[in-house]
């Protein structure tokens, strides 16, 4: 056992230096290579979400001239029915979150990963989720980053070990572009997409994580995007999305650690459910993506339809969470339909990621959390909303580090780490010990189990040679 590790350390050191010697052979097209990747990675994240809203906006605005059991049902069908079309015909890897396709790829996996996967990614992932499916952007800005990535480093001629880290690098700027954190976009991708390091490695991945967020910066100064990208008439300035007054105290520490413990066996439960929903659909509409998404959107819309106004915008979830002027029944109410609609529409193929969900449900448990600690002793963290989100992201992907930082850049008030640190780590170690793998990871194994058993997934376009990857 212990020469099985020493023979991966020293492989690890080997192609660590291998890689080094070869961004100092080639530094011109490789800096090149992961400019242009940010460029693109951040382009196709402002997109999406510029397009989601303008879709949601028009939705939520036909429900003043037409019953919402018309409107919510007919758009969520109709948009599944187009999504699934674009998938089904053009890229049948654009299916689902996106962030296991892009893990298949690091690990060697041979499947399409090009412009025109990305391009299928932007068009159906808007149409779901601009049409009521209840999902994010960030799964699907990571592998349409990805794709970026792996077009970039394909045209420049990248050999195969520089190919794969600019590939995660791509996938992390999207995250970058849509958070406006690129240091959650650039931790993210050392943890889940690559899981390992090196100086020269790092490097790459930092810098384009951080070359995808000063895009969408960019961007911002057309008017692209500019109230998020942190343009003022100044110029670039530091931006928040919401600004609180928090205060941290020592008997603090008692409270986000019992709410870490709570939120990581809740957010467990959320990804067994999930990955649960996501089998049964396999299992009874097998390589079938175009009903599925269908009857799904029909059935979210039913759902939306039967609930309150206030609860069809999904987009305005986390701000109604995060304002914290709700009673804690709504925020009950709140979790708990995010809870088993995220899980029906992951359950689809839908193109969309659960990041943003994730956030939503792990603020509703603070905000719940701290009406009842208000309740009882007389005392609720200030942090408790943005803690809960930090801890609930932390345990169902198992990237503690990434939480933070992600959540961090919503408030970029530096006395908010302490408190996301200590709820995020305990979660994660209560997830972990209940599971080993985080949603992704299971996620990834059920695709393989469907490809391989079921041959589900008919990849079209030109495959990777092992050598490619």
């Amino acid at each position: 056992m212990q020469t099985h590790g020493l023979k991966l350390e020293l492989q690890s050191w080997r192609t660590s230096r291998n890689l080094e010697r070869m961004v100092q052979q080639r530094w011109p097209a490789v800096v090149l290579t992961l400019i242009i990747t940010g460029l693109g990675a951040a382009a196709a994240g402002l997109l999406f979400k510029t397009g989601v809203g303008w879709l949601g906006s028009w939705r939520l605005g036909l429900l003043q001239t037409a019953s919402p059991w018309l409107v919510l049902p007919l758009m969520g069908g109709i948009g599944g029915l187009l999504s699934a079309v674009l998938i089904s015909t053009l890229a049948p890897t654009a299916a689902g979150s996106g962030i296991p396709q892009v893990m298949r790829f690091l690990s060697r996996q041979s499947l399409p990963m090009n412009l025109q996967v990305a391009i299928v990614k932007l068009l159906a992932g808007i149409l779901a989720i601009g049409s009521g499916f209840p999902l994010g952007p960030e799964g699907p800005a990571v592998q349409m980053g990805s794709s970026v990535g792996w077009q970039m480093a394909r045209w420049f001629k990248a050999p195969p070990s520089l190919l794969r880290v600019i590939v995660a690098a791509g996938g992390g700027a999207g995250i970058a572009a849509v958070f406006h954190a690129p240091l959650g976009g650039f931790f993210y991708a050392i943890e889940e997409l690559l899981r390992k390091s090196g100086p020269i490695l790092l490097l790459l991945v930092l810098g384009t994580a951080f070359a995808g967020s000063f895009w969408a910066d960019v961007m911002g100064l057309a008017g692209f995007g500019q109230q998020s990208a942190g343009i003022g008439q100044k110029g670039f300035q530091i931006s928040s999305e919401y600004n609180l007054d928090i205060q941290f105290l020592p008997k603090d520490l008692i409270y986000l650690v019992a709410l870490g413990i709570v939120v990581g066996l809740l957010a467990e439960l959320y990804t067994r459910y999930v990955v649960k929903m996501q089998s049964l659909g396999q299992r009874f509409f097998s390589g079938k993506i175009v009903v599925r998404m269908l009857l799904g959107g029909i059935a979210l819309g039913c759902l939306y339809a039967a609930l309150p106004a206030e609860f069809r915008n999904n987009a305005g979830l986390q701000h109604t969470i995060v304002d914290g002027h709700v009673e804690i029944n709504k925020a009950v109410g709140i979790f708990t339909l995010l809870f088993f609609a995220t899980g029906l529409a992951a359950a689809t193929g839908a193109p969309g990621g659960l990041f943003a969900p994730m956030l939503t449900l792990g603020g509703a448990l603070g905000l719940t959390a701290a009406g009842i600690a208000e309740h009882l002793s007389g005392h609720a963290p200030s942090t408790y909303v943005f803690a809960g989100m930090a801890a609930f992201i932390a345990a169902c992907s198992r990237t503690p580090i990434t939480a933070v930082f992600l959540v961090f850049a919503l408030t970029k008030d530096l006395l908010i780490l302490k408190p996301l640190f200590v709820c995020a780590v305990v979660s994660f170690v209560v997830s972990r010990i209940t599971h080993e793998h985080s949603i992704y990871q299971r996620q990834l194994a059920l695709q393989s189990s469907a490809t391989s058993t079921q041959g589900e997934m008919k990849l079209p376009g030109t495959p990777l040679s092992p050598r490619d990857l």
